[in-house]
């Protein structure tokens, strides 16, 4: 700030366009720094600061809502790689012909899942399908869960009888070892009914070893949910998700725009938003909770 003041005051004592160029580019960097410190001091829920586990499941549609649901997983994606977080993809079913049937994909940096929690619902897409041959108009729908990935110390008693381990086949890339070892783990908690897999390592046992954490993760996000019913009768539609109750959509036809419908905020550049570029709905959301 110093330096953008001292070269405003040289500027203004001896004209022309000196360090014009340079007093741009810090302007723009420190605009950048008063934006992220706004959004973090938005942050202050008792998880925000964890990691987060984010889960995509396309609806009713078939190949329709596992497109939009691979799409929605890119734009994720994207996002975490325009603001330096480190995305792992941990599970991901292909669909039979395009797109995906599910994805969890861990991303771990600084308030990650602050900023993810705003994602949590049902997203909808309209536009003319690329798989209708009469160019028909389609909307679909992939809800979004979010939770927050809680250390590996935490402590959550799972009892042995309680759990059912199953191997299988990697399905995703990695080359002839996903074709010959069944290295990938799924879990079921049998008295919850929680499924998890993961299928990204090599390992078998680092793969136990991980849906394992996720499994503890997801009991802990449960047991918090039923507290905060107990004790405040919030039902939370922040978690409960229903198929047609979107929280947001994004319309490519006859028009182009991107609505969030709980904070009424819009955006016509619908491309740049499956792009990734979603930080302005996430301030958005932060700003309507706070």
């Amino acid at each position: 700030m110093d330096y953008i003041a001292d070269s405003l005051s040289i500027l203004d004592e001896e004209g022309g366009d000196m360090f014009i160029g340079e007093i741009s580019e810090k302007i723009k960097k420190t605009s950048a720094k008063l934006d992220a410190l706004e959004l973090n001091l938005l942050l202050s829920g008792k998880f925000d600061t964890l990691d987060a586990i984010l889960e995509i499941h396309p609806g009713a549609g078939g190949t329709e809502s596992q497109d939009w649901a691979q799409m929605l997983m890119r734009m994720y994606l994207r996002w975490a790689e325009k603001k330096g977080i480190k995305a792992e993809v941990i599970d991901l079913l292909q669909g039979d012909e395009a797109g995906i049937k599910s994805a969890s994909i861990l991303f771990s940096g600084s308030y990650v899942y602050g900023y993810l929690k705003s994602e949590i619902g049902v997203h909808r897409l309209v536009r003319i399908s690329p798989f209708d041959s009469n160019n028909r108009r389609h909307t679909s729908f992939t809800a979004v869960l979010v939770y927050p990935q809680f250390k590996d110390n935490i402590e959550i008693d799972i009892k042995d009888d309680d759990i059912r381990i199953d191997t299988f086949r990697a399905s995703g890339a990695g080359g002839q070892h996903v074709n010959k070892v069944s290295s990938a783990v799924r879990i079921t908690h049998i008295p919850t009914n929680i499924v998890v897999s993961c299928q990204n390592e090599r390992s078998q046992h680092k793969n136990k070893e991980k849906a394992l954490n996720i499994l503890k993760s997801r009991l802990m996000e449960r047991e918090i949910v039923l507290q905060e019913k107990k004790l405040e009768g919030i039902i939370g539609d922040k978690r409960e998700i229903q198929w047609g109750n979107q929280i947001r959509s994004y319309v490519l036809h006859p028009y182009k725009m991107v609505k969030d419908h709980r904070t009424s905020y819009e955006v016509f550049d619908v491309e740049s938003i499956l792009d990734g570029g979603i930080a302005s709905f996430i301030k958005e959301y932060l700003m309507l909770k706070n």
